[in-house]
C-alpha cells in the first residue's frame, strides 16, 4: 500500500470521534494505528531481523485487539509477535512498546529502562509525550489525537515520516 493510501487511513482514524472517555477509547482503533506506525518510523539495520515484537505493558483491552489485528501480518519480512510485560521488567526488548493508561505511572522508569535502545514508547494520556513517551494517544474535544515528541524518538535512534508528523501535535 503507498503512503498516500496509508497516510489517508491513518487521517480518517485519527478523526473518528471517540465517544467514550479515555478509560473506555475503542481499542481496535488503537490497534490499527500503532500497526501503521511500523509504516511510518524506521528503525536501525540491527532491528531489522528477526521477529518484529510490539511489546504493552499494563492490562488493557488493546492486548486482545492488537492480536486479532496483527495475525499474519509483517513489517517488511519480519513476522510481527505481541508480548506482554511486566512494568519492573529490567528490559523490554521489543521494537514498539506500548503503555497503558494505568501503567502511566511507571513511564520515567520505563523510559529509562529503554532509554538506550531503539524502542518506540507509545502511552496514552496527558502530557506523556513531555514526559519521555515518543507517541502519546490523547482524547481531545472528544477525538483521538496524537502527541509526538521527535526529541524523544531522534533520541532513540529511530525516524519518523513527515506524513505521519503531518497528522500530530508536535511537543517538546
Amino acid at each position: 500500500m503507498n503512503k498516500f493510501i496509508c497516510s489517508l487511513i491513518l487521517l480518517i482514524v485519527l478523526l473518528i470521534p471517540s465517544t467514550h472517555a479515555q478509560n473506555d477509547m475503542n481499542y481496535l482503533v488503537h490497534a490499527n494505528i500503532i500497526f501503521r506506525f511500523t509504516k511510518y518510523v524506521n528503525w536501525p539495520d540491527e532491528k531489522k531481523s528477526g521477529d518484529f515484537i510490539i511489546g504493552i505493558v499494563g492490562n488493557t483491552p488493546l492486548y486482545d485487539n492488537l492480536k486479532t489485528f496483527i495475525v499474519n501480518k509483517t513489517v517488511g519480512n519480519q513476522k510481527i509477535v505481541l508480548r506482554k510485560f511486566s512494568s519492573s521488567s529490567p528490559v523490554f526488548d521489543c521494537h514498539i512498546l506500548f503503555l497503558s493508561e494505568h501503567s502511566n505511572r511507571y513511564l520515567k522508569r520505563v523510559v529509562n529502562a529503554t532509554a538506550r535502545s531503539s524502542v518506540l514508547l507509545v502511552s496514552e494520556g496527558e502530557d506523556l509525550a513531555q514526559r519521555g513517551a515518543c507517541i502519546n494517544f490523547k482524547v481531545e474535544n472528544e477525538r483521538l489525537k496524537l502527541e509526538i515528541n521527535k526529541n524523544n524518538i531522534r533520541e532513540r535512534n529511530l525516524d519518523v515520516a513527515n506524513e505521519l508528523l503531518s497528522l500530530a501535535v508536535i511537543v517538546k
